[in-house]
């Protein structure tokens, strides 16, 4: 029996799947036993849905993991790790058995979760549960976007699935019911998730805290819903096709025997995260007819088989590539937009769509923002987004698009709802299937419910922007819940987290252009409500906007007898360093304002760029309307060197002039504290 013909749907021999399905079984628990740590016991059970699922139904090509077309498989239940690298090396991935044998060890590429972008094959980081099941759907919301704009009858040159195993865990979180939601709100077919229906959790039974009717809440959802015994491989055949079938995302239920051959432990939480231990594994082999020694044993003919996916997915692949091709000659625009799209590329000119704001007229950068978004839109087809429904509060909406509905994916705006977690995470799946460019807005202060995984997009470093309006108290009389005061130190904590706060709307459109550039991870772009002054750079004597992409850069500066003092700040706030520098300047002070929008741009600019904009020995102030924490970096710890203005407590509910005053962020306590630290640092002048 070939691969290729499994792939068509044709029986295996049952004697030589079960060898096939204990081979994926044994390689997981050798694999575990030999770190003495990890999960066998997912691995074990769902063995037998996912050998189906890979040797029947997933398209795939080993020898080019980045095959546009190809399916897509999610393993959202991240702990059965090594049930995907046992996948990827017997089909013939770059993962020799070496790395396997070295799992979750020091530089393998078997680390204890699966990690995009580490390992060969993995498409998308998972382990924190639930964010692969919402992964999922951000894929396949790409994926019905992308069919929708370039699929012509006859040339379905987008054409294939989302697949996932997810597991009762992912089910309890709640980014999984937010993304579900959406999902089936949206009827987003080629979605399909088989769920590791095995009653057991790491406290144990799933009878202690998980006992709702999962089939009756996914059937509310809309979804196609069906239950199997998932240690029946035809019976799972059966549902994948009825699943392939039906217009709705569908999710299989399942029902597997965790640790499945173990003698003592299966069905117990015993395995689910631990090594079955040397005296159990012989036991489990000699209970499945599997050889004692040597570890890590494949037999030839179960390896020959599997081998077989390299030429059939390149088979595959030069299929659609024949399809593609074809297609270019009928339809050569629509051929290269998606080959653009597909690609990552940015279209030539697209940065000259977005005009300059003119100045005197004050503009909230939230609405300037909006305003870069539409010109980027013109130039960019594929940036896509929406809100966490606050599209009017945070001017996310492509003006002339319609919303993503159910049946219709053809516009560019999505309404997410109120889901900022499910919104993140399918974000992230949006960008990892590729060839859209994904955006989601909600206010700063609710970065806290999409934090999980916009971490992960960090981790990943996958280009998703985030447009987090009302960034401050400056939001006003919404009062403390809704005013942001720790979150840009807790996303600036984040690695490879890009965090800009602009300082009026020229700089906002550089903040976009930097967010785009920003291939290598996420963006936050951190905005007022407010309105800011437009700034007249070039008769203020102003440094121009495009310093932001830098980083920081020298706003302001008058000292014709030296300089004396350097004022800090980002977003709204530069405005009001600029107001005290002018009163500090009129004394004979030599004051510098430094707008400093995004820490990390700055932070990767050679030392001495760094040095020039903030020059070693020259007192610091900052100010912000934000916590302190974290402003040491660019003031130093010597208060009588530097200092910081900052709130280091929850805002009030007023005007947000009132609060502005009341907490004394303001020109004249900025400028008396300038005083205080210059008659300290250098007490000639006092």
């Amino acid at each position: 029996m070939t691969f290729a013909a499994a792939l068509q749907g044709k029986t295996l021999d049952r004697d030589f799947e079960t060898k096939a399905v204990n081979t994926i079984r044994m390689l997981a628990a050798d694999a575990v036993q030999q770190a003495n740590s990890g999960h066998p016991g997912m691995p074990m059970g769902m063995a037998q849905a996912a050998f189906v699922l890979w040797t029947r139904y997933l398209r795939y090509n080993p020898t080019n993991p980045h095959w546009p077309n190809r399916d897509r498989f999610v393993l959202s239940a991240g702990h059965g790790s090594m049930l995907l690298y046992a996948l990827l090396y017997l089909t013939g991935y770059d993962l020799p058995l070496e790395e396997l044998k070295n799992f979750r060890q020091w530089g393998s590429k078997t680390p204890g979760h699966p990690e995009y972008g580490h390992t060969p094959g993995v498409e998308t980081t998972t382990g924190p549960l639930g964010q692969g099941f919402a992964n999922g759907v951000g894929m396949a919301l790409a994926t019905h976007w992308l069919a929708q704009r370039f699929n012509r009858p006859g040339y379905n040159i987008v054409d294939h699935h989302i697949y996932a195993i997810v597991s009762d865990g992912d089910l309890m979180e709640g980014i999984a019911s937010e993304a579900a939601s959406l999902a089936g709100h949206l009827k987003l077919g080629r979605l399909i998730y088989l769920y590791d229906d095995n009653h057991i959790t790491i406290d144990g039974s799933t009878e202690v805290a998980y006992t709702e009717d999962w089939a009756k809440r996914f059937e509310a959802y809309g979804w196609h819903v069906q239950k199997v015994d998932g240690l029946d491989g035809e019976a799972v055949a059966q549902a994948i096709e009825a699943a392939q079938a039906d217009p709705r995302p569908s999710i299989i239920g399942c029902r597997t025997v965790i640790g499945y051959g173990s003698p003592n432990k299966a069905g117990t939480s015993k395995v689910h995260g631990e090594a079955l231990g040397e005296d159990e594994l012989k036991r489990t082999k000699e209970n499945l007819g599997w050889p004692l020694e040597p570890r890590f044993y494949v037999p030839d003919d179960v390896l020959q088989f599997f081998r077989q996916a390299v030429p059939r997915g390149q088979e595959l692949e030069a299929e659609h590539q024949a399809l593609l091709e074809a297609y270019s000659r009928e339809y050569p625009a629509e051929a290269a937009e998606y080959r653009q799209f597909m690609a990552g590329e940015l279209p030539e000119g697209w940065q000259e769509s977005i005009p300059p704001f003119p100045a005197g007229k004050a503009v909230a950068t939230r609405n300037a923002s909006g305003a870069v978004i539409n010109a980027l839109a013109k130039a960019i087809p594929n940036l896509i987004g929406g809100s966490a429904d606050l599209a009017g509060s945070n001017k996310t909406t492509i003006d002339g698009s319609p919303f993503l509905a159910p049946g219709d994916y053809s516009g560019r705006n999505i309404h997410f709802g109120v889901r900022e977690h499910g919104m993140a995470g399918i974000l992230n799946g949006m960008a990892l299937h590729g060839g859209v460019i994904p955006y989601g807005g909600t206010f700063l202060v609710f970065s806290d419910y999409a934090r999980p995984s916009m971490r992960l997009a960090a981790l990943m470093g996958i280009r998703v922007i985030y447009v987090m309006t009302h960034d401050s108290i400056g939001l006003g009389e919404d009062g403390p819940t809704h005013q942001p005061i720790e979150h840009l130190a807790a996303l600036r904590a984040i690695p490879n987290m890009t965090v800009i706060r602009p300082a009026d709307a020229n700089e906002t459109i550089y903040a976009w252009i930097a967010a785009l550039q920003n291939t290598q991870g996420p963006t936050v772009l951190a905005l007022t409500r407010q309105n800011l002054p437009v700034y007249d750079r070039a008769a203020e004597g102003l440094g121009e906007a495009s310093g932001l992409l830098r980083g920081g850069y020298v706003f302001f500066e008058q000292a014709e007898d030296g300089l004396d003092l350097v004022l800090i700040s980002t977003g709204s706030e530069v405005d009001i360093a600029y107001q005290a520098a002018k009163a500090l300047a009129a004394e004979g002070v030599g004051v510098r304002v430094v707008s400093l929008p995004s820490w990390e741009l700055f932070q990767k600019q050679e030392e001495a760029y760094r040095q020039q904009v903030l020059p070693p020995g020259v007192p610091r102030l900052a100010i912000e309307a934000a916590t302190p924490f974290g402003w040491e970096r660019w003031v130093g710890n010597d208060k009588s060197r530097g200092d910081i203005i900052g709130i280091d407590h929850f805002g009030a509910s007023a005007p947000y002039q009132r609060i502005y005053q009341e907490f004394g962020l303001t020109p004249e306590r900025l400028a008396e504290r300038a005083r205080q630290l210059l008659a300290q640092s250098q007490p000639s002048r006092a």
